[in-house]
């Protein structure tokens, strides 16, 4: 009841539509039973040779001796049968139609307007979750909810719900017609209500859960889907087509199952819906046929009465279909609430103080931090961090793989929070201080560089649309990119594709670079961005973030030892801790850590033979770091 209650609440906005469309669709559902009326004169009147010319057009009230004439309110001219019949069907059917086309535009655009937010804020509450968010859900689960179960909510609040108002007072105004038409014989009708209802219930409440199986499976098979097509490359490369399709091909299969499951118990709506109207219908024939016999019905009575009922029978039955989707909108909306109610590690005090600059430097403050693994357990990732960084400083961050140093970097823009200690920034603790006005103060760049399918020119201008084209220039000059942009199709306006991959490596790293120069935040964070290149493009690189640096405080993550030896300090992290801080002299003079990560990196083994050429094995850090 609270899902239905939130999802009505973004109707709110339209509810003008609305409520001009439940209007509208009232005036169908009238128009429609008004026509079914017009059945017994027909047969009385028009169709009965013996009938007077004119049209009597009397109803008795049932259970009552009142009687109503609504002869007296017709002009005479129309008192004709023929005339008034024709035209009470030509203009009932031209109202009727008019009213539907409009009814069915306004529902329509409220449903879509009112679907159309929802997505807006699913969206809006999943791209502002913490970094931890999106390690708990996989990007093919967070798809499936934006796109598939937004769509089982919008088919209903859409298209569903416009046929449902046209049914629903089609079914209204088309009982009140059989009780004026079939008086006691209509009373037999409410024998069978409680048994549409009730296996109504207890087929939705089925569809709904086998409905959320359905769209779990979907998400499974999304979730291959972006890791196959994204790691395309890979797959290529080691062969395995043959064994990715067999596992797509087996979540299909799941998908397969879910979704006749679903059918199974769908299906058995109109089938068990057809058989309570044809016992229903064979009472009313049987006790139609006494009434007749003993001249309490005429025929044509009994015949408007029975295609009333007809008429009923199919809103009646259109209904288990209606809900069946409505309940498939509850399923779905499930998962879209959970996400949108999400709760974040991190997140911002209440007047919280805003960073104008920076100026004083870091601290970090006796910092642990630990995460919760699938399992449930925690796991300590860094404790007893003790480090002061001032303004300008260069801090190099080596040691082994799983010391924690990208850990360590990701809490200084609040990626996550500490555990234990605090970080100060102008000495302000960072859980005091607004989410925006730090990030302001942080430019990163990355070994896996993320750039996207746009221009040249927005990409470096991420985040600063207005910029002149001039800056976006001078930043790509620095970052030595401003010549090969300029070879590219159409330069700056040149689109590079899905992550940049009409690029190379170099290629893509300095434009990451442009990018955080242009921002000019004062703190940087490097992770070092030329592990993965060759010796050209790293060389280019390496002057690119020598510009990058300038004047800045810097944090970089070590892979090879010859980009921090221009680092101020170098700080050794080993299993969450910091051994050893100092210059990269003091350190190779006192840190054994430190000495053997320096020979490593530098030390070229002896040529060994192989075959009739040689191997030179080069040690570098990038395997341990």
């Amino acid at each position: 009841m609270r899902r239905i209650w939130r999802l009505l609440l973004y109707v709110r906005p339209y509810a003008l539509y609305s409520l001009v469309s439940v209007v509208l669709m009232a005036v169908v559902g009238a128009m429609a039973a008004f026509r079914i009326l017009l059945v017994k004169p027909i047969f009385d009147n028009v169709l009965t040779p013996d009938a007077p010319p004119g049209l009597v057009l009397l109803f008795r009230i049932p259970h009552t001796n009142y009687i109503i004439n609504l002869q007296r309110f017709i002009p005479s001219y129309f008192h004709n049968a023929w005339t008034v019949v024709a035209v009470a069907l030509v203009g009932s059917a031209l109202v009727k139609s008019i009213c539907d086309y409009c009814g069915t535009y306004l529902v329509n655009r409220a449903g879509f307007g009112m679907i159309t937010d929802l997505r807006n804020d699913l969206y809006n509450a999943v791209l502002r979750r913490s970094v931890a968010f999106f390690q708990k859900h996989t990007t093919g689960t967070l798809l499936s909810t934006l796109i598939n179960d937004i769509e089982k909510v919008q088919f209903a609040m859409s298209s569903v719900l416009s046929d449902f108002l046209q049914q629903f007072f089609t079914l209204i105004f088309t009982a009140v017609a059989v009780v004026i038409v079939g008086g006691k014989l209509a009373w037999v009708l409410l024998l069978f209500l409680p048994v549409v209802v009730l296996s109504a219930r207890r087929i939705g409440r089925r569809v709904r859960q086998t409905t959320r199986k359905g769209q779990d499976k979907l998400a499974e098979i999304q979730n291959i889907l972006h890791e196959t097509i994204t790691g395309n490359r890979i797959v290529k490369a080691f062969g395995m087509e043959l064994w990715e399709m067999n596992r797509f091909r087996r979540a299909a299969r799941r998908l397969f199952d879910a979704n006749l499951k679903s059918v199974k118990v769908q299906a058995i709506s109109s089938p068990l819906m057809d058989l309570i109207a044809s016992v229903a219908i064979a009472l009313l024939l049987y006790l139609g046929r006494e009434s007749i016999k003993h001249q309490q019905m005429t025929a044509g009575s009994f015949i408007t009465f029975l295609i009333a009922v007809f008429t009923l029978y199919d809103p009646v039955r259109k209904f288990a279909a209606f809900y069946n989707s409505f309940q498939q909108a509850l399923g779905a909306s499930e998962e879209i609430f959970k996400f949108m109610d999400a709760v974040d590690d991190v997140q911002e005090k209440k007047r919280a103080f805003v960073l104008k600059g920076f100026s004083d430097g870091i601290r970090f403050e006796n910092v642990g931090f630990a995460y919760a693994s699938e399992e449930g357990e925690t796991k300590q990732v860094l404790q007893g961090i003790n480090l002061t960084v001032q303004p300008g400083e260069v801090i190099a961050l080596v040691g082994p793989s799983g010391a924690g140093k990208s850990s360590l970097v990701n809490l200084i823009p609040r990626f996550f929070d500490v555990n234990e200690g605090r970080i100060l920034i102008d000495g302000h603790d960072l859980r005091d201080v607004t989410i925006a006005s730090l990030r302001e103060q942080i430019g990163k760049v990355t070994q896996e560089t993320v750039l996207f399918n746009d221009t040249v020119r927005n990409n470096i201008a991420y985040g600063q649309p207005d910029v002149p084209l001039s800056r976006v220039e001078e930043a790509a000059r620095m970052a030595l990119a401003h010549e090969f942009i300029l070879n590219m199709p159409d330069g700056y306006n040149t689109k590079i594709g899905e992550k940049g991959t009409r690029l190379s490596g170099g290629e893509r790293q300095r434009l990451a670079i442009a990018r955080a120069i242009l921002k000019n935040a004062p703190i940087l964070i490097l992770d070092e961005a030329t592990s993965a290149l060759d010796m050209e493009s790293e060389q280019y690189v390496q002057a690119a973030l020598a510009n990058l640096m300038r004047g800045r405080t810097v944090f970089v993550i070590a892979h090879r030892l010859s980009t921090v030896r221009r680092a101020t300090r170098i700080a050794v992290i080993e299993g969450g801790q910091i051994t050893e801080i100092g210059t990269h002299e003091e350190l190779m003079k006192h840190s054994g850590t430190y000495q053997r990560l320096y020979r490593m990196q530098f030390i070229t083994e002896d040529s060994v033979p192989v075959g009739s050429g040689e191997v030179t094995l080069t040690a570098n850090l990038e395997g341990i770091a």
